[in-house]
């Protein structure tokens, strides 16, 4: 029978659709034909193309914006705020606007155009997350800014409009409304049980294990009860922290290798599909906060169509413990050795 589940953190439905139960090799994703690199402005060679990188781990004696790079960032060419000016919001009756003042920038995660993240030198992979950190935590000093968004687009149908590998950070002088009502329900459970909902939440994941795909000594990888997409997954620090920012050098350490685990897996489980990875975290006004930060892995299999729109519930074909299961099994090192 179909069933309908509950999200603890978000109190939204969904429906698990078990008599359309598709396992995840049921995918077939559609790819488009590659453009290649000949004109790819994050190339090496390329990077005049680009507005010059405010951040850039490279080579001893290569100077910025030339070949050299191992991971780079930049101010996005087409940004979707601006960077200059101060935050001022007006109102006229029931209407209200503010100054798109913010900051959006690319993070170029490597020089290679084909070598997804999941494939990078484990060494490489944790440069990525210190480049997220890094600039995270220098933002955080702009006093204008309230929240910050970093996520990663894969595939055309996930909104990457470049396939060459990369990540995107987008801080805004506000904080978004999906996040306060996040932070509501965090304060009622607090409030509630005087513990944290996402530390209680790992614990049930771990002490059930139907759901887990993977862990290390600093990371939990599950997908969620009430998953809204086939195979689904939050990778959670096991540790309490409300910000991504309070990430240490080690902690990055083991997020790289379970972001890599979980995206390896991901990809010889449903053909290399199209995702959305994003980062749950404290507003910067607020890190001291009862929140735990956590990445969503967000696959991009089924469509959100009509009814979705309309109610804010998602019909998911792919039970989350079948997803859970056919990901854990996954040989991920059977690419490498074929």
């Amino acid at each position: 029978m179909p069933e309908l589940r509950q999200d603890p953190v978000s109190e939204r439905w969904v429906i698990i659709a078990t008599e359309r139960a598709k396992r995840p090799s049921d995918f077939k994703p559609l790819h488009k034909e590659k453009k290649g690199n000949a004109s790819c402005p994050f190339c090496p060679g390329h990077e005049k193309e680009t507005p010059p990188e405010v951040l850039a781990f490279r080579d001893a004696n290569t100077e910025p914006d030339t070949p050299g790079w191992q991971v780079r960032v930049v101010p996005n060419k087409f940004a979707a705020l601006v960077a200059d000016g101060e935050v001022s919001s007006e109102s006229k009756g029931m209407y209200r606007t503010m100054s798109a003042t913010g900051v959006h920038e690319v993070i170029i995660e490597g020089p290679d155009h084909d070598t997804l993240f999941a494939d990078l030198a484990p060494e490489h992979a944790v440069q990525v997350l210190k480049a997220w950190r890094q600039r995270y935590l220098q933002l955080k000093q702009d006093k204008r800014l309230q929240y910050i968004q970093l996520f990663k687009n894969h595939g055309p149908t996930a909104g990457a409009s470049l396939e060459h590998p990369h990540s995107q950070l987008i801080a805004t002088p506000l904080v978004p409304a999906a996040v306060n009502q996040e932070m509501a329900r965090i304060k009622d459970y607090w409030q509630e049980k005087e513990s944290c909902l996402f530390c209680d939440l790992m614990e049930t994941e771990l002490e059930t294990g139907a759901r887990v795909v993977a862990f290390n000594k600093e990371f939990l990888a599950f997908c969620p009860f009430a998953s809204r997409f086939p195979m689904e997954m939050w990778i959670m620090p096991r540790r309490h922290q409300a910000s991504f920012g309070a990430c240490k050098d080690e902690q990055l350490e083991q997020l790289a290798t379970i972001l890599q685990d979980t995206l390896s897996r991901l990809k010889q489980a449903a053909n290399d599909p199209p995702f959305n990875l994003v980062l749950h975290t404290a507003p910067l006004r607020q890190e001291e906060s009862i929140y735990h930060w956590h990445f969503q892995l967000l696959p991009r299999l089924t469509i959100v169509a009509g009814f979705e729109w309309g109610t804010d519930m998602y019909i998911n074909p792919t039970p989350p413990e079948i997803a859970a299961q056919s990901l854990s099994e996954v040989n991920i090192n059977a690419e490498e050795e074929g």
